[in-house]
């Protein structure tokens, strides 16, 4: 199974590398106030999918957060609940 992942990881990063060799071209990002940027379109796609992630990871932090505190609140109640509780009789 680890042969058959690896194989799959090296055909990704091969086809990825030759995305990479096929579009070294220059293009220009024109922003607000005539700022222009010159870059690889690679170099532009890669920062553009850094930024997605980097926003998506974002968006999720807040509801995992949320859900630790809840978690951690949880486990406190039942283990102080568990401590009160007298034994089972045998």
């Amino acid at each position: 199974m680890r042969i058959v992942t690896w194989a799959i990881r090296l055909v990704v990063f091969l086809l990825l590398a030759a995305f990479a060799a096929k579009n070294a071209e220059p293009v220009a990002l024109r922003f607000y106030f005539d700022l222009v940027l010159t870059a690889p379109l690679i170099v532009v796609l890669l920062g553009f999918f850094a930024a997605g992630a980097l926003f998506g990871v974002l968006a999720l932090l807040g509801a995992l957060l949320r859900q630790r505190r809840e978690i951690s609140l949880l486990k406190r109640e039942a283990g102080t609940a568990g401590a009160a509780s007298p034994p089972p009789p045998l």
